[in-house]
């Protein structure tokens, strides 16, 4: 049996597996001739056969019952296991001997078999999986509804309009304006990312604007994220994904599939996903990740070139694919973790290693602790798991751990990283870690030998937040990830993971008689930092401690960048007493190191009578804000202002600044460029837009420049219809 030139087979498959939503030509016939002698149950009237004068896909009406009226594209938006309707007018009054179809199809070579063609009929004669029924006639127009599965394939499906001839099927041509997306349904009780909640439907999967919290836990920043899913472009640029992935157009009806390969197609790792990781300080080559206002640049980019956008770090992955998810239908939130664990090989051991005199041996500490990372969670159902492990599961596209043969993670379910149960798919274990990993103080001798002086169990995932729904104001959920430190229901959790492979550090240490703390003001950029050191001797016999402080400009990674500050000083501490110890790190000590990072690690060691003792503080420095101002009528269609001002307020001119605003539904991502900005100088920036989309709408804005980064600003505008 020969085959159409330009098919191949790879083994198994007798033709290739379809693999493209968005450019295809699906080679469907305009008549399609009965294979068979078939017999129709009747035909219309002689010399007057019925056609199709016209497919109204009614979008008024279906966006309006599907709330898909804010994505920004010329086609018709649904969401699966819910009906929508579409007019069909014909040549004349149809008959009730006439007979016809609806004929949906996605990708090449649609099949019924692989649910890439769906056959809807209207009468008695089975069609599909699919269900029609017609609900009007007016003369030669029917009103007809179709009805989706809650688990069908979404994307971008083809209509047609197929008519029962005498010997075979007459269809309509193939008519772009009559195409289809079909998403997931966060309002389908069966459908698998079904949320009950209607104020938790609105925030996962119809809000495009969000914060995104950093720093660390004790100094904790918001960064503005414009999601986007709505603007145009995107929704092609998100199926664009899909179909770069080669993921098979089958499988686009499971909702894990889709979720594993959107979060492997974020990365650039091994497959020329959508953005390529740099956690250096040289971003020549491309956009530094803390110019990106949000989401929609990075997507049309990627979906016009096909070329992965520089660069990334963890929350712009972690933006990017919470569009990618929203878009979809998805409900889906960035979470933050503070003092995220990394690189720890699978264990529950971050190993800190220092040098004979106190400082810390960066070249020897392979681990790390960043000081935060964020990820993302889908809120669905999971029938691969025992009862209780659906709802929110993590999945990261920040490339660090391969998960079957790509770097990507999870959906790795929350409740049963909280039990202790990794052994569940997907990477549990490594989540674990970062939430639950032990940091374990390592004294190096001359010899190389390691000794353990200190176990701290309570750093690692210390905190864990997300946006609160309908605010801008974090929510804690760190009680989702973890039981009670110290709480019987977190012993067994950890002796759970434990038995699992997941080792932990069982040292038996020194009766600690001497702790230290440490801690800081916290300071603008430009102004000193206030540390103040506690030492507290437990014994009934004063100590005098040579103690050192290290201060380092570390990568939020925690990686260090330069080292400015290595202070020695001694202090004597009465028995069962706290000695107070006020240090001052000025701006010209750690200005000149700065660079483009905002955080420093200060690191205070201490040893007397053969003690030895440690504690690390990050200190996040604030940058200064824009204002942002709007002014003109709220309402679509109508021009308004925006006006954004930044006074520097550094001893320092700033060079080759750049600020950007952009609002989805609002307003598409604008700049404008200052050369230089003068120390104590104000700028001012007034930008007309005209409004989209009504409802609460937000405006971002970001400045850049190589000395001052992450300053930003935003401004919430309701528009009236």
């Amino acid at each position: 049996m020969s085959r159409p030139a330009g098919w191949s087979t790879r083994g198994r498959f007798i033709s290739p597996v379809p693999t493209t939503n968005l450019v295809n030509d699906d080679k469907f016939p305009e008549f399609e001739p009965f294979e068979e002698e078939a017999t129709p149950r009747g035909w219309g009237p002689v010399g007057d056969p019925l056609l199709v004068k016209e497919v109204d896909m009614c979008q008024k009406t279906n966006k309006l019952d599907h709330l898909t009226g804010d994505y920004d594209v010329d086609n018709l938006v649904v969401r699966r296991g819910r009906a929508f309707s579409l007019k069909v007018s014909f040549n004349r009054p149809p008959t009730p001997e006439d007979d016809f179809q609806l004929e949906f199809t996605i990708g090449a070579r649609p099949s019924a078999s692989k649910r890439t063609l769906e056959v809807v009929t209207f009468g008695s004669r089975r069609g599909g999986s699919w269900s029609g029924k017609i609900l009007e006639t007016r003369g030669q127009t029917l009103m007809l509804e179709v009805k989706t599965l809650p688990d069908a394939v979404v994307g971008k499906l083809h209509t047609y309009v197929s008519i029962v001839m005498p010997n075979g099927m007459q269809r309509t041509k193939r008519n772009p304006a009559s195409d289809l997306y079909l998403l997931f349904n966060a309002w389908c009780e069966d459908d698998t990312v079904f949320l009950p909640e209607e104020d938790e439907r609105k925030e996962f999967v119809l809000n495009d604007a969000g914060m995104i919290f950093c720093g660390t836990d004790e100094n904790v920043l918001k960064r503005n994220w414009m999601y986007g899913q709505f603007e145009r472009g995107v929704l092609d640029a998100c199926i664009h994904i899909l179909d770069s992935s080669l993921m098979p157009i089958s499988d686009r009806g499971s909702i894990i599939k889709v979720i594993r390969k959107g979060s492997a197609m974020m990365n650039s790792q091994d497959d020329d996903g959508v953005l390529v990781g740099n956690w250096s300080d040289d971003f020549s080559l491309g956009t530094p990740p803390t110019a990106w206002t949000g989401s929609v640049r990075i997507l049309l980019q990627y979906a016009n070139t096909g070329v992965p956008v520089c660069f990334a770090q963890c929350w712009v992955f972690a933006g990017v694919f919470n569009t990618f998810l929203r878009c979809l239908g998805i409900p889906a939130r960035v979470v933050t973790n503070f003092h995220s664990a990394h690189d720890n090989t699978g264990n529950l051991k971050t190993d800190l290693i220092f040098k004979p005199n106190g400082t810390l041996d960066r070249l020897r500490t392979k681990d790390s602790i960043w000081n935060y990372h964020c990820w993302n969670e889908v809120c669905i159902r999971r029938p691969d798991l025992p009862m209780g492990f659906g709802g929110w599961q993590v999945v990261d596209a920040t490339p660090q751990e391969n998960s079957g043969g790509y770097f990507r993670c999870g959906p790795a379910s929350v409740a049963a990283i909280k039990t202790g149960l990794i052994y569940h798919p997907f990477d549990c274990g490594f989540v674990f870690a970062e939430v639950n990993s032990d940091i374990v103080y390592h004294i190096r001798d001359k010899y190389g030998t390691l000794s353990a002086y200190k176990v701290d169990s309570t750093y690692v995932g210390r905190s864990i937040w997300t946006k609160a729904i309908g605010s801008t104001d974090p929510m804690d959920i760190t009680q989702n990830y973890k039981n009670p430190e110290g709480s019987d229901a977190d012993s067994q959790a950890m002796a759970q993971a434990e038995e699992l492979d997941c080792a932990r550090d069982h040292s038996i240490l020194a009766d600690a008689r001497l702790l230290v703390t440490v801690s800081a003001e916290q300071a603008l950029v430009g102004h000193d930092v206030y540390v103040v050191v506690d030492f507290q001797n437990q014994a009934d016999f004063s100590r005098t401690i040579d103690a050192h402080l290290s201060g380092t400009v570390v990568f939020y990674t925690g990686v260090s960048v330069n080292q400015f500050k290595d202070q020695d000083f001694t202090v004597s501490v009465p028995p069962y007493q706290t000695e107070r110890v006020p240090l001052t790190i000025t701006a010209d000590e750690y200005l000149p190191h700065l660079g483009s990072q905002v955080s420093m690690q200060l690191v205070v060691t201490g040893h007397t009578d053969g003690q030895s003792v440690s504690a690390i503080k990050v200190v996040e420095l604030l940058c200064p804000e824009l204002t942002l101002t709007v002014s003109g009528w709220p309402k679509v269609r109508q021009t308004m202002f925006v006006t954004v001002s930044f006074t520097n307020p550094l001893s320092f001119p700033l060079r080759d600044v750049t600020l950007a605003i952009e609002g989805p539904g609002l307003m598409s991502h604008t700049t404008r460029f200052y050369s230089l900005v003068a120390s104590q100088a104000t700028i001012e920036w007034k930008q007309p837009f005209v409004p989209r989309l009504t409802g609460n709408r937000c405006l971002a804005a970001l400045m850049d420049s190589p000395a001052l980064k992450q300053v930003s600003g935003y401004a919430c505008v309701n528009i009236s219809p």
